[in-house]
C-alpha cells in the first residue's frame, strides 16, 4: 500500500525516536522518515546514567513531578496528564523491557544496560518500517502552501506533510536561526546542570567526601537546595549542587558563574539552635577529646577541617573549649561561605535551558501555534529538568503526544 502522507522527524534522540516510532505504530498510512545529523542514533540514551540509561523517575504525582522542571513546569504538567512516568514504564514493559527503581527514585532497565533501551527502540523502528537516515544535517525548512520542503547540508531535499523538530538543545542562539525563519522566537540558551569551581586548596584536599544532607544557598538570592553534597578536586558537586545549578541557571549566567555559596553542613540546626545543642554536648562529652568525638557522624577528615578552620586543637577536651572557639566553629557549620568562579559540566548530563518559547507551542498536541503541521518535542523547547530521568521523561511524553496528534491529522487527510 502506498503511504500517502509523510512525517519527517528531525533528530534521532529520545524524543525524536519516540515520536517517529509511535507515529508509525499509530498510523500505517503514514510514511515516517527520521533524519539524524550525526553518525549515531540515540547517543544520549546510550551514555546516560553511566551507560545504564536513567529512563524516567518513579514520581507519579503530576504536581510534584512538574516541580522537578526549573523551566516549563506549567507546560509539562499538561503533557504528563497525557503521558507520564507510568505510561513510559508500561510502554517499555509491553515490549519486554522491565524498569527497576533505585532508592533515590531513578529508574533503569533491569539489565542495567542502556543498550537494552536502544535495542528496544531500534527493533520497534524496524518492525514499523521507519526510514532512518544518518548524517543528514538540516539547514532549512520552508513552509509551502501544502506541507513543507526540507533541505540538508548536502543539498538533499525532502518534501513532508508534517515535521517534528527534536534536535535537542542547542548551546548557541544562532543555531536556532532556521527555526526563527519559520516564525518562532527563542529563549536564549544557557547551560543547566553543572558543578561549581571553588579555588580553595583546603576544601579540594577533602575530595571524595560526601555529606548528606546539607543545605546550600546562593548568597543574596532566594535560591536554595538541600541534599547530598560531594567535594571534588575542583570544588563542589552532588545532587544538591546540580539541582541548585538548574534552578539558578539564568541567574548564574548573568553573574558569569561567579558568586558566593552558603553551606549549612548541619541543616537540622541554625546558628541559635546549634548553640543550644552545643551546651548539652559539652556537658555530655566534657572529658572527651573534641577531635575524636564530633557532634554528628561527620567524616573524620571533614571534622578535622572544621576544627582547623576554627583554630581548635583536636586534642582539646569538649569541656575546655573557649566560647570564642565554639562560636567560630558553630558559624562554620551553619553558615560557611565559599566563593565560586566558573563551572564544570556534570558528566554526560549536559543540559541546556532555553529554546523554542513555550507560549508558541500547544502542550496538548506539541504543535506549533504559528506554523500548522510543525511539531516540537524534547530539549529544543524551553523545558529542562533536574538530574534523575526527568529530561528523558519530558522527551518521551512530548514525542508520544506529537505522534498521537500527527496520527489524528493524518486520519483526517486520508478521509
Amino acid at each position: 500500500m502506498k503511504k500517502s502522507t509523510t512525517l519527517l522527524v528531525i533528530g534521532g534522540g529520545a524524543g525524536g525516536f519516540f515520536c517517529a516510532i509511535n507515529a508509525a505504530i499509530n498510523n500505517p498510512h503514514l510514511q515516517v522518515i527520521l533524519l539524524e545529523k550525526s553518525a549515531q542514533l540515540l547517543s544520549k540514551v546510550r551514555i546516560s546514567g553511566g551507560g545504564r540509561c536513567n529512563v524516567t523517575h518513579a514520581c507519579f504525582d503530576i504536581d510534584e513531578l512538574s516541580r522537578k522542571y526549573p523551566r516549563g513546569q506549567h507546560f509539562v504538567k499538561k503533557m504528563f496528564h497525557q503521558f507520564g512516568p507510568t505510561d513510559t514504564i508500561n510502554w517499555f514493559e509491553q515490549r519486554g523491557v522491565r524498569l527497576i527503581t533505585e532508592s533515590d527514585g531513578r529508574m533503569f532497565p533491569e539489565t542495567h544496560q542502556s543498550t537494552t533501551i536502544v535495542n528496544c527502540l531500534l527493533k520497534e523502528a524496524d518492525a514499523h518500517q521507519l526510514i532512518v537516515k544518518i548524517r543528514q544535517d538540516v539547514t532549512e525548512v520552508i513552509k509551502l502552501e501544502n506541507g513543507f520542503m526540507l533541505t540538508t547540508v548536502s543539498g538533499e531535499k525532502y518534501p513532508a506533510d508534517f515535521i517534528c523538530v527534536a534536535t535537542g538543545g542547542y548551546p548557541k542562539a544562532n543555531q536556532f536561526s532556521w527555526l526563527e525563519k519559520l516564525g518562532h522566537s527563542i529563549e536564549p540558551p544557557v547551560p543547566s546542570l553543572f558543578t561549581f569551581n571553588i579555588p580553595d586548596p583546603e576544601l579540594s584536599a577533602l575530595m571524595g567526601i560526601t555529606v548528606n544532607p546539607v543545605s546550600i544557598a546562593i548568597a543574596n538570592t532566594k535560591l536554595q537546595e538541600k541534599g547530598p553534597l560531594l567535594i571534588t578536586h575542583w570544588g563542589l558537586s552532588g545532587p544538591a549542587i546540580l539541582k541548585l545549578s538548574a534552578f539558578a541557571a539564568r541567574h548564574l549566567a548573568e553573574q558569569q558563574y561567579s558568586g558566593t555559596l552558603i553551606i549549612n553542613w548541619m541543616p537540622d540546626y541554625h546558628e541559635t539552635s546549634l548553640r543550644e545543642a552545643w551546651q548539652q554536648w559539652r556537658q555530655e562529652k566534657a572529658v572527651q577529646k573534641i577531635g575524636a568525638h564530633p557532634p554528628i557522624a561527620f567524616p573524620a577528615r571533614l571534622w578535622m577541617y572544621f576544627l582547623t578552620k576554627a583554630g581548635i586543637d583536636a586534642d582539646k577536651r569538649w569541656g575546655d573549649l573557649s566560647t570564642a572557639s565554639q562560636n567560630k566553629c558553630i558559624k562554620l557549620l551553619t553558615h560557611a561561605e565559599y566563593h565560586f568562579k566558573g563551572k564544570t559540566t556534570f558528566k554526560e548530563e549536559f543540559v541546556t535551558c532555553g529554546g523554542i518559547k513555550l507560549n508558541e507551542v500547544d502542550a496538548n498536541t506539541m504543535q506549533s501555534k504559528r506554523v500548522p503541521g510543525l511539531y516540537f518535542c524534547g530539549e529544543v523547547l524551553d523545558i529542562d529538568g533536574i538530574t534523575g530521568g526527568f529530561n528523558f521523561q519530558q522527551s518521551w511524553s512530548g514525542g508520544w503526544i506529537a505522534a498521537q496528534s500527527i496520527s489524528q491529522e493524518t486520519e483526517k487527510k486520508s478521509h
